[in-house]
């Protein structure tokens, strides 16, 4: 029989947050893939750790995926490991899961810490509803198109940054999405823990003075779905009551259900658009 995936979170910074599941399944399985050998070996020897270990990461993700796929399907059981955090967050894992998911391998997660969402629950913004995207793309075109696509996005937006990028993508920020408020999260559950509640406005002059440092985690106010509205709305206004109507007709939408779309989309009522379609 084929063997098991293990999706293991390990600390972000604090070793005592290492689930006891996660030690026992180290432990037990057949071999552990880890993103950097050096770093994780450092873990395992802090947790009496004694599996060998393989080097999984973003340079061999795709033929090492192959090769561990084919250790599985020989029955052995595997537990992948980050530097930190949850595997395949921002991270290679998620080839694999995607390759042994396609060859009928069973994957399994033991939750545990992972530094998205351990910074939006610290941010003080809005948690209901966010978008993670993780770091941002180093070629200057993508970049910028994934910031134009952010520019409208009213859920609370997730990023990840390194403190020598930090000004920079903070510059940029504010040029594409204007001000807005936004947590800066740095060295979570470590010893220098920093929580800074600020607006992209006030964090640049801020790093103009001090030099930022530790990995970074920042949590940015969504676009505010009132003024969105509006926008819509003028749009929609361009165009006549019965253009707008034949939008969703041509679409196969019912009349009535229609009507109710273009009432809605419009901010008037179901009665005004049958009125103006009399």
């Amino acid at each position: 029989m084929a063997g098991t995936l293990y999706l293991c979170a390990t600390p972000i910074g604090n070793l005592s947050d290492m689930t006891p599941r996660v030690v026992d399944t180290l432990r037990e399985v057949d071999m552990i893939a880890a993103e950097d050998t050096r770093n994780s070996i450092k873990l395992l020897n802090h947790f009496k750790i004694k599996t060998p270990m393989t080097s999984y990461h973003e340079y061999n993700k795709v033929e090492k995926a192959e090769q561990i796929v084919e250790w599985l399907q020989s029955g052995k059981n595997i537990a992948l490991i980050t530097d930190a955090g949850t595997p395949a967050i921002s991270d290679p894992g998620e080839v694999l899961v995607g390759k042994c998911l396609q060859a009928g391998i069973a994957v399994t997660s033991l939750p545990g810490c992972c530094a998205c969402i351990t910074a939006l629950t610290l941010s003080g913004l809005s948690t209901r509803r966010f978008c993670f995207e993780g770091f941002l793309p180093s070629d200057k075109r993508e970049k910028k198109d994934v910031l134009e696509e952010l520019k409208r996005e009213t859920r609370t937006i997730i990023l990840y940054e390194a403190p020598h990028h930090l000004k920079r993508t903070l510059a940029e920020l504010y040029e594409t999405l204007g001000e807005r408020r936004i947590t800066l999260c740095r060295e979570l559950t470590k010893r220098f823990e920093t929580i800074f509640p600020t607006t992209i406005e006030a964090a640049i002059s801020h790093y103009k003075e001090n030099e930022p440092k530790g990995e970074y985690v920042l949590v940015i106010e969504g676009f505010d779905r009132s003024i969105l509205k509006q926008e819509q709305q003028k749009e929609w206004e361009k165009l006549s009551i019965e253009e707008h109507m034949k939008i969703y007709e041509n679409q196969g939408i019912e009349r009535k259900e229609a009507m109710k779309k273009v009432a809605l989309d419009r901010g008037i009522s179901k009665r005004d658009v049958y009125q103006a379609l009399l």
